[in-house]
């Protein structure tokens, strides 16, 4: 194992590694072992020696960057609302350099970069070797349908490339509004055939939920790293479309069972989104193994960030921008990823984000809130009230439905 580097936190540290490429949390006593101790105040509390959760991260492990607005493929369900016409306040290299440079003062470890479509970016390979020159491992997430031929040769600038891939054949158009499944294969195997850290993002909705076993076999097939899964979320487009694409409740209590089957059947790694931690403790596989395995839910403005094409920072990708607040002069402003530092450390930053702590029932005595913390606020959001319950965890279901009288066996 190599160590690349590290951070100190109050529960200990985290370390960075290649190989395996991870992100461990130690304790303060392993972290000495390891050669790393506190140079400030950041044990100062003994407190929180290994207490995980009990207050944010004091920067975010990774940030999530919309690195334009631009987009083509006019996608049913679009997290953002990309178009043709890409914004005219999009950052622009000069300022995304900036905003890497604050993201590694802060100790961030990984940026993911998407759009829109960021393969058509002139300037991407730019970006991506200003990241690992500054010791951030750039990903990328891409549609496979635009900027093939500018993504080829940088490849190997980035971590790990991920093909949009909502659906085989018609399934992917019966998701996506049109008929890209063979320009994103294409894709799939054009990157494969250069790169060994090449995979599949898919968006989980009720039209390919059932496919989900084929698109693990096709991930075999094509000899792909993993397939990571993403909880359709009712942001950008995908808000007018949520009542049509979401789940069900059976498909959301049946998510582990069916994934895990799939994934052991076809031996590929399988990656699920913070959001669908409601749904993984719904089979109460124990809080002990979700922690070691570092299983959370809604992270966003602790463990993650989001940054749209303008630079204003958000909790996740999926989250609207914080309000603007108000400034000495009369002004408003919000807070853009180059203010991270001064935003982070803010009493009320991320809003109900940071507030889950407070929570109503039945997160409130759920065994698992604290790793849960109340899932998606984003889907939350949508139902009426960011701060209370996730509206499709099983267990919030089951706690709003009338209670069932049983009857006697006579």
């Amino acid at each position: 194992m190599t160590e690349r580097h590290s951070r100190l936190e109050a529960f200990g540290a985290i370390v960075q590694l290649a190989r395996p490429r991870a992100l461990v949390f130690v304790d303060r006593d392993r972290a000495r072992a390891l050669g790393l101790d506190a140079k400030g105040d950041e044990w100062a509390d003994p407190r929180a020696d290994g207490a995980l959760g009990e207050a944010p991260l004091s920067a975010p492990l990774e940030a999530h960057l919309q690195l334009t607005n631009h987009c083509t493929a006019g996608c049913t369900g679009c997290y953002t609302g990309a178009s043709a016409a890409a914004g005219a306040n999009e950052l622009g290299l000069d300022g995304w350099k900036l905003a890497i440079d604050e993201l590694a003062r802060r100790g961030v470890f990984h940026v993911a970069l998407g759009g829109g479509e960021s393969a058509t970016l002139p300037w991407l390979g730019d970006l991506a070797r200003h990241a690992r020159a500054r010791g951030l491992v750039p990903n990328l997430t891409t549609s496979g349908l635009a900027g093939l031929d500018r993504l080829l040769p940088i490849a190997d600038l980035f971590g790990q490339i991920n093909v949009s891939l909502d659906g085989l054949g018609a399934t992917y158009a019966a998701v996506r509004g049109f008929d890209g499944f063979a320009r994103a294969d294409a894709a799939l195997r054009a990157l494969r055939s250069i790169k060994r850290e090449i995979g599949i993002n898919v968006v989980v909705t009720r039209a390919n939920y059932d496919e989900l076993p084929a698109i693990f076999a096709h991930a075999r097939k094509r000899r792909l790293s993993e397939v990571e899964l993403l909880r359709f979320k009712p942001s950008g487009r995908g808000a007018a479309a949520y009542a049509a694409l979401r789940c069900t409740d059976a498909q959301h209590r049946g998510f582990l069972p069916h994934v895990l089957a799939a994934a052991r059947r076809h031996r590929v790694r399988v990656k699920v989104d913070c959001s669908y931690t409601p749904m993984l403790a719904h089979h109460d596989p124990g809080r002990e193994l979700l922690a070691q395995l570092a299983v959370y839910g809604c992270t966003g403005g602790d463990f993650l960030v989001g940054a749209k094409p303008s630079g204003a920072l958000t909790a996740c990708s999926f989250a609207a921008p914080p309000p603007p607040t108000p400034g000495p002069d009369g002004t408003t402003t919000r807070p853009r990823v180059t203010d991270l530092g001064t935003y982070w450390r803010a009493d009320d930053a991320f809003g109900v984000f940071r507030t889950w702590r407070d929570a109503a029932e039945p997160c409130r005595s759920c065994t698992y809130h604290t790793l849960c913390r109340g899932g998606c606020r984003v889907v939350s959001s949508h139902a009426g009230d960011a701060g209370s319950p996730d509206p499709e965890c099983p267990r919030v279901v089951d706690h709003g439905s009338p209670r069932k009288v049983r009857l006697p066996v006579v």
